[in-house]
């Protein structure tokens, strides 16, 4: 005997959107400080700097496909997806995870090819855009990563850390140029050496942001102390004699539930309707999160 309950609008759904509004923030400030970071690259003669305002540029698109996806991911189950469109946001999570790799590959190609190219060195003021940048970067990190982490989004997270990403190679941006601008026109290469350095911290944050998205999209089971909790919950239940099996999955933002729970064999069908019933509430009292839930009723051994 199976019991399911129809799937709601929770809160994870208006957390949804509060990552995607998040992220539409974040791709404006990108947009303000790619331009910033270029334009002084290139009155600044600073090969790092351009490289830095690059990544940024990819990351306005990140923040696009980040914002389309929780969009996306926020919507209500329909006919044809009855789990609702959670796994939108760990697909949006893939995507710019991998354009951060293939990013860093490009850039770190081209900072190789400028090492051997005699340049002019940095200006001085590219020296305080940098600062700025770093500044604002970590800013938008610690708020983006709070909110991804109280509700559990890897896209959410991932945005955080393209921020953090951003704020690394600035700073190695900021190393590299104060070298070449101390040690004269023999250290004038530290500039593109950092810009490589960046691509290596670009690369690093591509393949740690890769990994959790397709665990979620394969339906790894969830980490942490909710599984227990589930089973606690059901057993807890008045009528239940064991919990056999307790299988998670995580959908977006929400977790849906599939459970077996073995009762007396001799009580009635409508007895054992009754404490699926139970269990289903339950558990769905343990976290907000869990927007569905299947019990199975079997008679225990």
């Amino acid at each position: 005997m199976a019991q399911r309950t129809q799937p709601i609008a929770n809160d994870p759904a208006g957390n949804m959107q509060s990552g995607a509004r998040i992220a539409l923030i974040g791709m404006l400030v990108n947009v303000v400080l790619a331009a910033a970071k270029i334009s002084a690259g290139l009155f600044g003669n600073s090969y790092v700097l351009i490289a830095d305002g690059i990544e940024s540029a990819l990351d306005i698109a990140g923040s696009v496909v980040i914002w389309g996806g929780l969009k996306f991911a926020a919507r209500p189950p329909d006919e044809t997806h009855p789990y609702g469109h959670g796994k939108a946001e760990p697909l949006a999570a893939a995507i710019v995870a991998m354009g951060v790799l293939l990013a860093s590959i490009g850039l770190a190609i081209q900072s190789v090819r400028e090492i051997f190219v005699p340049h002019h060195g940095p200006a001085p003021f590219t020296l305080v855009v940098l600062i700025v940048v770093v500044a604002v970067k970590e800013i938008l990190y610690h708020v983006v990563i709070r909110l991804g982490k109280n509700v559990e989004s890897t896209a959410i997270q991932t945005d955080a850390w393209h921020h953090r990403a951003d704020a690394l190679t600035s700073v190695a941006a900021f190393v590299g140029i104060s070298i070449a601008l101390i040690g004269g026109e023999k250290w004038y290469s530290a500039d593109d050496w950092a810009a490589l350095f960046a691509c290596a911290v670009i690369a690093t944050n591509g393949f740690r942001l890769l990994l959790p998205a397709l665990q979620e999209m394969l339906d790894t089971a969830p980490r942490g102390e909710i599984v227990s909790k589930i089973q606690q919950a059901a057993a807890s239940v008045a009528g239940v004699v064991n919990v056999e099996k307790c299988l998670v999955r995580k959908m977006g933002i929400s977790f849906y539930v599939d459970l077996h729970v073995g009762v007396d064999g001799a009580i009635s069908v409508r007895e054992g309707h009754h404490i699926a019933h139970l269990v289903k509430d339950a558990i769905k009292q343990t976290d907000a999160r869990i927007a569905d839930v299947l019990v199975h009723i079997e008679p225990a051994i």
